[in-house]
């Protein structure tokens, strides 16, 4: 066979082995049930993150200091990770924030954004550029009744190639007038794993 034929050849072969590498290495992305319960690894993770959510908004609906009033106003502290791993706390205060909101029961202070309202409140007062018809006035803005608090605790314990892994989860709300705690609540988890006798 002549020789340009032949590195043609070779070339082709090539091509087609980088081809099917390619085709056999790419990943495959496939979207699920957000809802599904994950297993994945034993640690924290989305259904972790549902079962307190749940667990906390339906405790919470039912107090009865959820239902004295007019739709108590809370604002929503930070809940401290006491854990050996990462968990965004934010995540699983939004998720129970937005679930109580959409209930209509209790309102929520937007405390991230405190500080963008306040500067548009003072745009709005001071800059001259804002019909004072449409204007919003200083000095309205509500006052919580109320402050969301906690913390999230964790006991990791391995025996050979078994791990047990324990969550706990406590929230209190914690009326700001008196300091009292008019509502507590907590969630506990609890995950195994046995590690195969090869590999991981």
């Amino acid at each position: 066979m002549p020789s340009h034929k032949l590195c043609l050849l070779h070339a082709l072969i090539n091509l087609l082995i980088v081809t099917l590498c390619l085709g056999a290495c790419s990943k495959r992305v496939d979207y699920g049930d957000p809802t599904a319960t994950e297993t994945l690894t034993i640690d924290f993770g989305s259904t972790d993150l549902q079962m307190i959510a749940e667990k906390m908004v339906q405790s919470l609906l039912a107090s009865p200091t959820v239902h004295q009033g007019d739709h108590p106003v809370i604002l929503v502290s930070r809940v401290r990770n006491k854990t050996d791993e990462h968990i965004d706390m934010k995540a699983i205060t939004d998720k129970i924030r937005t679930t109580l909101v959409r209930s209509g029961t209790v309102r929520f202070v937007a405390d991230e954004v405190r500080e963008e309202v306040m500067q548009e409140l003072r745009y709005q007062a001071d800059s001259g550029f804002v019909d004072p018809e449409s204007r919003k006035r200083i000095g309205k803005l509500v006052g919580p009744g109320y402050l969301l608090m906690g913390e999230i605790t964790s006991i990791r314990k391995k025996a050979g190639r078994e791990t047990d892994l324990y969550f706990k989860i406590t929230l209190n709300l914690v009326e700001l007038e008196t300091g009292l705690i008019r509502w507590a609540e907590d969630k506990e988890i609890r995950k195994g794993q046995k590690r195969p006798m090869i590999g991981w």
